[in-house]
Parts: C-alpha cells; structure tokens; sequence
C-alpha cells in the first residue's frame, strides 16, 4: 500500500518526508520505512531532546553535514512538534534528486 513515495520534487526544491527518533543514541540517516498509515517516511535518529526546537536544528544540521548541503537550504515546513516531518530542501532537486532516489530504490527491494 505505501504507494506515497517519501520525497517530492516541487520545481527546484524537494518536499522530504521524515519520521524522527529523538533521544537516540547516535545521529543517524537510517532507511526509508513505511509508517503505520502506510507512507513512506526516512527515518532520522537524534541524539538531541525534542524541546524548544533543538530536535529540529539537529535534524537539519545533521541532513545538511550528510548531504553536504547549506543548513540554510533546509526548513520544517510542517510538524515542529511532531515525530513526523515535512522538510523542504531549496534548490535540493538538482543536488539530491539521484541520491533520494537510491534510497527509493533500496526500500522499495526491502
């Protein structure tokens, strides 16, 4: 059913999907996974405490050093507050398009 794939390509930018862990014992970009609704998601793990907004710095400084990409680039569009996460990366399309899609790819053989 997780026909929904985990990123968007909206012009030059992507929306990202995410499902966060926080108080993790690592940092970590994990694997896509398919949440309980059936959607794809990428699953991030923090070592950073979900209080006033360190989880969301954390995850975009974490997505930004992995990706080697300007933290700037990347925002919380919806979800501050929630383990689910929509992200919008500004002008990722051309810088991510093929790395999203390897791991679009590696979920969908799982």
């Amino acid at each position: 059913m997780a026909d929904k794939p985990f990123f968007q390509i909206e012009g030059e930018d992507v929306v990202l999907f995410v499902r966060v862990t926080p108080r993790a014992a690592k940092d970590a970009v994990e694997a896509v996974q398919v949440d309980a609704a059936g959607d794809k998601r990428l699953a991030v793990r923090l070592r950073a405490v979900p209080e006033d907004g360190k989880a969301n710095k954390a995850l975009i400084a974490l997505l930004a050093k992995s990706w080697g990409i300007p933290k700037s680039t990347i925002t919380v569009a919806s979800g501050t507050t929630q383990r689910q996460k929509t992200l919008r990366i500004l002008g990722g399309a051309g810088l991510l398009g093929a790395r999203l899609d390897a791991l679009a790819g590696a979920a969908d053989q799982d």
